[in-house]
């Protein structure tokens, strides 16, 4: 029997040093790699290196409203939320990937002590969660859909009024 791939596929899982799947295996660490090192870690430098200049990212905008297109755009949206949250812990908590593509359920957690959410800091601690979609070619984010759950953090730092107790009675 041959490899993941046909004829060839075996090789090139083991050269990857990957086990079964290596091309879904190994997008599957490439987005666990960009929420380690550009969230977790704070590499500006991997944000050049894993995203193509091209790239879109859905879901998030400029403060002009504008969508994100590659490295450019990325770095300023990122600066001012990990200003705002500095400590900022991102878990992978599933991903799963076919193809060229991947999904990460992710749960954000840190404190709000900086000024890059265009308020003063509340000290209030922020735990909320999302889901982030990319498409991969050469290793690379070609694309991205983010869908986090902002309105939380939002009502997390008084910035939204949080519901009242919406049973009825």
């Amino acid at each position: 029997m041959s490899g993941a791939w046909g004829g060839r596929g075996g090789a090139v899982t083991r050269a990857c040093g990957l086990k079964g799947g290596g091309v879904s295996q190994a997008n599957k660490s490439l987005i666990r790699r960009w929420f380690q090192e550009v969230w977790n870690e704070g590499r500006e430098s991997t944000i050049d290196e894993l995203f193509v200049p091209d790239g879109v990212a859905h879901g998030l905008s400029q403060e002009s409203g504008k969508r994100l297109l590659g490295p450019t755009d990325f770095k300023p949206f990122w600066r001012a939320f990990r200003s705002a949250v500095p400590n900022i812990r991102v878990a992978v908590d599933q991903v799963i990937a076919e193809g060229d593509m991947v999904v990460a359920q992710c749960t954000v957690r840190g404190a709000h002590t900086g000024h890059g959410l265009g308020i003063p800091p509340t000290f209030h601690s922020v735990e909320f969660t999302g889901v982030t979609i990319i498409r991969v070619r050469d290793g690379k984010i070609v694309e991205g859909w983010n869908n986090f759950d902002f309105l939380t953090l939002y009502q997390q730092l008084d910035m939204i009024p949080r519901p009242k107790n919406l049973s009825t009675p």
